[in-house]
């Protein structure tokens, strides 16, 4: 994945699709909305793990049923949290809240995603921001837009004038990976501008689809919070790879999205950290 999704531009993705599943995150995203508060829920580990499954458990209440019939024979992968690739076909990888520890904490960095998959590679995807209605979206060879408008990433061709993010892809990682991600913001920091670490990272592939940010990299392959991201930002015109800047599917480790400009030098910082 580069500046394509590695599928042929006839998807067999047509406007109606796209309508009908924008039309359902949004209707998720509203619920989501409404059960957003401004002060953090629970204190306990126990609170908020509650509080985070109560909020996948209402949202794909709604989400589901809909995007199932909008995809007649696509098939749905039901652990968000997890990796790898898939059997081949179609395969909806939804995140009901993306973010959702955000939510739970009163926080506003928090969205609805819905992507579809076709033989490990996103075809197509909505990301909803419900506090701001934003929405984002993108088909293979059709393009990336933020509410219908088009995006580009950025221009930039020096890391050193580049904003760059990473953050961790699931609570309890190994401390493997934990050494990795602190390596490489150490790096980042040395060869960048400004080195953002949050999470979700869906939340920031948007701002690279929209050139906001320059590059952001993640040493974990969980689908749910690539998948969206990695099709907006290929279709805005970036360079999707890992680290080792080989092409990004579904099977790859980790994970590495970059305005053009930047990229080969965004992988020769941090293809060295193993």
């Amino acid at each position: 994945m580069s500046t394509s999704t590695g599928t042929t531009t006839d998807t067999g993705l047509d406007a109606a699709l796209l309508t009908r599943v924008t039309t359902a995150v949004r209707t998720a995203g509203d619920l989501l909305r409404d059960r957003h508060t401004r002060h953090a829920r629970g204190a306990a580990l126990d609170e908020i793990v509650t509080e985070i499954h109560a909020n996948d458990d209402a949202v794909l209440d709604v989400l589901k049923a809909p995007l199932m019939a909008a995809r007649p024979g696509a098939r749905w992968a039901e652990d968000e949290l997890e990796g790898g690739a898939l059997p081949p076909g179609e395969w909806w990888i939804v995140d009901p809240a993306e973010g959702n520890i955000n939510h739970v904490h009163g926080m506003s960095d928090w969205a609805v995603t819905a992507t579809l998959v076709r033989d490990n590679h996103p075809v197509l995807t909505v990301v909803h921001l419900p506090l701001t209605g934003d929405w984002y979206t993108a088909v293979a060879g059709h393009g990336t837009r933020l509410n219908g408008a088009p995006l580009r990433v950025s221009a930039k061709t020096d890391l050193g004038a580049a904003l760059v993010g990473t953050g961790q892809a699931r609570p309890g990682e190994d401390e493997h990976t934990f050494h990795r991600i602190g390596a490489s913001v150490t790096r980042m920091l040395i060869h960048g501008l400004v080195v953002r670490v949050s999470v979700p990272a869906t939340l920031q592939l948007i701002h690279v689809a929209a050139g906001r940010m320059d590059a952001f990299w993640q040493f974990s392959d969980v689908r749910s919070g690539l998948v969206a991201g990695a099709l907006l930002v290929a279709e805005a015109g970036g360079t999707v790879t890992d680290v080792q800047g080989n092409p990004w599917d579904l099977a790859s480790p980790d994970f590495l999205a970059t305005a053009p400009g930047i990229h080969a030098e965004a992988v020769s910082v941090l293809s060295p950290i193993v």
